[in-house]
């Protein structure tokens, strides 16, 4: 049996028709199948790749790392100076109160710790989260989730979750002295790109500091220089108490943490001592990846390219015919046709012209657009090319 055969047999499926296209290897934004066909990624691996594919950087690191030791014990026990070092450089960039670190493997496991800290800390049961939010897929992470359709099968769910609008300043009010935390996200990244203004993060803080309800952030898709700073929180005027990060965190590698202050983060040491454990969280080797990845992040100051990328992919598609919008947070890129089956054909057509772009969760009529931050103005102009030309042929 050739390899497709056996992915179709052997691999867990998640939906009907998987893309199934075979990779053989990736470098900087682009993915290419063994019969030399290229793919410009314009996804990142669902912002993921921020720095590209298989940077050199991010690939010595984990050689060099790889080499000396991978896992030794479960987190916590042991001092490894990739985990020391990476956490010493988020807290350096982190405001002071956000300097307390716990790394995990992945931003549902970010979330899942976030959660059983605000509930230890506070005391407190009720989570709040937003409709067309998306935490992740674990039981815990999904009961935040604000999309019913996603949910419904997955029944019941951790009790005293309730939803409210983004965005909706009335809605603050549900923020009340019951409630444990508020977790949103800085831009709503499943819902299609949606993003609130500072007023309304200034009155979240208030609301929060008033009730004794902690604020998290979730800054999963978000993080790392997509918005064009490094943190999207740095926009809002305000801090949270927890931030959520993952995805392109670790340069391709798996990796997420939930960062707070000390005093938050203690109560997870004792009643009951272990109250978060993890056997894989913080790999020395994610770990050594992600330091190599923030590296190039902040040493080429990547984060400060992306306004102007984001214009230029502005400029070149907001005149597309029957684009009803063009939403856009740096380079978190939201195409809204207003038609579900336009936007997939659209899609489909990209892809079989080499340009991998994709659709949101919880907004299937609009294309995501969100380039590895690597990605020069002439390959955003053959992208914009491309979907141009799809859409002309498909609208004519």
């Amino acid at each position: 049996m050739n390899i497709r055969e056996l992915f179709y047999q052997h691999i867990a499926q998640t939906s009907s028709e998987p893309l199934a296209i075979e990779i053989e290897r990736a470098e900087g934004i682009y993915l290419y199948s063994p019969d030399g066909k290229s793919y410009m990624d314009i996804i990142s691996g669902i912002s993921v790749s921020n720095v590209g594919h298989c940077h050199p950087k991010v690939v010595q690191a984990i050689q060099e790392q790889a080499a000396k030791y991978m896992h030794v014990l479960v987190y916590g026990e042991m001092i490894q100076s990739p985990q020391v070092l990476l956490a010493q450089r988020l807290a350096s960039l982190l405001p002071d109160k956000l300097n307390t670190v716990y790394f995990v493997n992945s931003g549902t496991e970010a979330v899942e710790g976030a959660i059983k800290l605000a509930k230890r800390f506070t005391g407190r049961t009720e989570m709040l989260s937003c409709f067309n939010a998306y935490h992740g897929s674990t039981q815990g992470a999904m009961s935040l989730m604000g999309n019913d359709s996603y949910t419904r099968a997955f029944r019941p769910l951790i009790p005293d979750c309730t939803r409210i609008r983004f965005g909706n300043i009335a809605d603050i009010e549900q923020i009340t002295d019951s409630t444990a935390a508020f977790v949103v996200e800085v831009v709503q990244g499943e819902a299609g790109v949606r993003f609130a203004d500072r007023n309304y993060w200034r009155q979240v803080r208030e609301r929060c500091n008033q009730t004794g309800a902690l604020l998290i952030f979730d800054e999963i898709q978000t993080g790392f220089g997509r918005t064009g700073t490094l943190f999207a929180f740095e926009q809002t005027g305000i801090v949270p108490d927890i931030l959520l990060l993952a995805k392109a965190m670790g340069g391709g590698m798996p990796i997420g943490a939930f960062i707070s202050s000390p005093e938050i983060m203690h109560c997870l040491t004792h009643n009951p001592v272990l109250g978060h454990m993890t056997t894989f969280g913080g790999h020395p080797v994610c770990c050594a990846a992600a330091l190599a990845s923030l590296d190039i992040i902040e040493g080429e100051q990547l984060y400060k390219t992306v306004d102007q990328k984001g214009k230029l992919f502005q400029s070149l598609l907001k005149d597309l015919p029957r684009l009803k919008e063009f939403r856009q947070q740096g380079l978190m890129i939201a195409l809204e046709w207003g038609d579900t089956s336009l936007n997939f054909k659209i899609i489909h057509h990209c892809i079989e012209q080499g340009l991998l772009a994709d659709w949101f969760l919880f907004c299937d009529t609009s294309t995501r657009i969100a380039p590895p931050l690597i990605i020069s103005e002439e390959e955003i102009k053959q992208a914009c090319n491309i979907i141009s030309n799809v859409v002309t042929n498909l609208c004519s």
